[in-house]
């Protein structure tokens, strides 16, 4: 049932402008089950970059996995969420929403928008870790996800 762990590195990228955030994301995943190689967009235009691979993204690899926020500088998570899951060549991506909002409106927004799973993130630092092991323990051994 889940990818074996001597399979290939995982690519997950994390769209996220919190400095702390993505550090605690690094932290979490250091030491997990899975080799994750980890790249972050910090604001939505340079996530679409990231994943059209135009500008200094050309070379970017295509992730296996998005952590998405949706409170963003220049294009907020909603628009690059509607992006993803309209492009043929990247709706297949398991998005992860993963933002502090626990507005109703945010989340019924994210799932018409074809998110795979909303999560909003904690605020003290042992749940957070927790939160990033179970996205990993789900989403990185246990579902199957789709190869690139």
């Amino acid at each position: 049932m889940g990818r074996d762990q001597n399979q290939r590195a995982v690519d997950l990228l994390l769209v996220e402008d919190n400095p702390g955030d993505v550090r605690l994301t690094e932290e979490a995943l250091k030491d997990g089950p899975v080799q994750v190689n980890l790249s972050v967009a910090k604001d939505g235009v340079e996530a679409v970059e990231f994943l059209t691979r135009t500008g200094r993204f050309q070379n970017a690899p295509r992730p296996d996995l998005i952590l998405l926020d949706l409170n963003l500088p220049r294009k907020n998570g909603r628009e690059v969420l509607a992006e993803i899951k309209s492009d043929p060549d990247l709706r297949q991506i398991p998005v992860v929403v993963m933002t502090t909002s626990k507005s109703e409106q945010d989340i019924e927004r994210a799932y018409e928008l074809n998110a795979n799973c909303y999560i909003t993130k904690p605020i003290e630092l042992d749940d957070f870790l927790g939160v990033v092991h179970s996205i990993e323990d789900f989403w990185l051994t246990k579902a199957m996800l789709p190869t690139k």
